[in-house]
């Protein structure tokens, strides 16, 4: 991978160089082309004015003479009179030569009025192409030619070792071209690591952050960017572990509603298909047979009941009245309403009464109902001469109120789950008893909406204590308790 990269870029280095050298070979090329012919201008318009200082007259030059002065010049020597004719040439007859005086020779024409004058021109008496450099002269002008070929050749040595020069120039940024794509090519290969490491779903990779270059900050931001991903997919996995819960719950609520309904339905319907046999006319069993139908419709009276209850409070339609409340009058009065089925089973109530001004900032209602449920437990599980205490105290200054029995208790392993709807410690006592299942899960709800926490201590054959706590004040309450969900005075 490293080895692909570094090629591509070494290539496109040496691709941004080759373009760099063919604009400099051009661009010196028509530097060194104009510069050369300046200086050759210069050069034969000096050597024009030196052959005018050793002239003769032109009437007495003679065509050996004109070749020689022009071999010794380096060009072709041409004196032309100011009317246009040619007097002497150094390499054709000037009788066949046509006058030059003549638009299509500016050079002659600015030497005929006393300035040097040169052009590039194709010769129609030699036939190649000349640089033609004219100065003035006695009653004329004196010209100089030299084959453009000749100039180009010049200019193709010097462009050659421009060229030369250039590219040995490149070699070391050639080299350096090479160190600094190895160097961007190792990051490349490191950051497609990376990116492949990702894809195969190791979100906990991390590029090593080294230096403040841009591929530092591009490290930076890309191991942002997969931390971001892997909270997001956590937190995905999270909540689908927490659907794949709710969907567990939602399916065991269904079937343990329908287990519970099932028995009393089924008792209902079995005894009511008796009575109409013909048991309704037996006097010695159609009594008992309508009691027990009348206990299974109050059975599943009390669990649609505490269903819809629960439900009401778990999806926050439970409206609750927040008020300051004492204490101990919330205690004494769960006591007056549980204390005849106390007496009955023989069981001894106790009250540890609070400091007479401690007050709770809660719901009377759902109070009660809790202190009830627990109440009722309690009585359930507590045999007769047994004794149940409830109270208050303020542990770490907190509120905390607590129900104690001296029942048959609860084994600590079945402690996590004993909050869970229909879920039973000793399921066959309970629905003897005539519980739902569904009383401490509605304890549970009912205290944290009011901000709180339940907890039990438990020992078998010893007893229970539930405790749970309360606010003390409408600070104590939480955002959630606050809301409009909630109706508050």
């Amino acid at each position: 991978m490293t080895g692909k990269i570094f090629l591509k870029l070494i290539l496109g280095v040496f691709c941004l160089l080759l373009l760099a050298l063919i604009t400099v070979d051009y661009t010196a090329s028509q530097v060194a082309k104009d510069t050369y012919i300046q200086n050759l201008v210069q050069q034969l318009a000096d050597k024009g004015r030196m052959v005018a200082l050793s002239l003769p007259e032109p009437s007495t030059l003679n065509p050996a003479q004109a070749r020689t002065m022009a071999e010794a010049a380096g060009g072709r020597l041409t004196v032309v009179r100011s009317d246009g004719k040619v007097l002497v040439d150094s390499e054709a007859d000037p009788a066949g030569m046509e006058n030059h005086r003549t638009p299509l020779r500016p050079e002659l024409m600015q030497a005929f009025g006393g300035e040097v004058g040169w052009i590039k021109r194709h010769s129609a008496t030699i036939g190649i192409d000349f640089l033609y450099v004219a100065v003035p002269y006695r009653g004329g002008a004196i010209r100089l030619a030299v084959p453009i070929a000749a100039v180009y050749q010049q200019v193709n040595r010097v462009r050659g070792r421009i060229l030369a020069s250039t590219a040995l120039a490149f070699l070391p940024a050639i080299f350096i071209a090479a160190l600094f794509s190895r160097w961007i090519s190792a990051r490349f290969a490191t950051i497609m690591s990376y990116a492949g490491e990702l894809a195969r779903g190791n979100l906990h990779a991390r590029l090593p952050q080294t230096g403040s270059s841009e591929f530092a900050q591009i490290a930076v931001t890309l191991n942002e960017t997969a931390e971001n991903f892997q909270k997001t997919v956590e937190q995905l996995q999270r909540e689908h572990t927490e659907l794949e819960r709710a969907e567990r719950i939602r399916k065991d609520f269904v079937i343990n509603v329908s287990h519970e309904l099932r028995t009393p339905l089924a008792s209902i319907q079995g005894y009511t298909e008796t009575l109409i046999d013909g048991a309704l006319s037996d006097p010695d069993h159609n009594m008992r047979f309508l009691g027990i139908i009348r206990h299974n419709a109050e059975r599943l009276a009390r669990i649609t009941e505490d269903l819809l209850t629960l439900s009401r409070i778990e999806q926050k339609r439970q409206k609750f009245e927040f008020e300051p409340n004492l204490v101990n009058g919330l205690l004494n009065d769960a006591l007056e309403l549980l204390a005849p089925i106390a007496e009955k089973r023989r069981i001894r109530l106790d009250l540890a009464l609070a400091p007479a001004d401690s007050e709770a900032w809660c719901d009377r209602e759902a109070v009660s109902q809790i202190l009830s449920n627990l109440l009722d437990n309690a009585i359930k599980y507590t045999p007769p001469g047994g004794r149940i205490t409830v109270g208050a105290h303020f542990p770490d200054g907190r509120l905390e109120l607590y129900v104690r029995d001296t029942g048959i208790g609860i084994p600590a392993e079945e402690l996590p789950r004993l909050f869970e709807r229909f879920y039973r410690v000793d399921k066959a006592r309970s629905r003897e008893l005539g519980g739902t299942g569904l009383g401490l899960s509605i304890v549970k709800h009912l205290v944290a909406a009011h901000g709180g926490v339940i907890r039990v201590e438990s020992r078998l054959n010893e007893g229970s204590t539930f405790f749970f706590t309360l606010p003390m004040d409408e600070s104590a309450l939480g955002q959630e308790q606050l809301n409009p969900e909630f109706t508050t005075s």
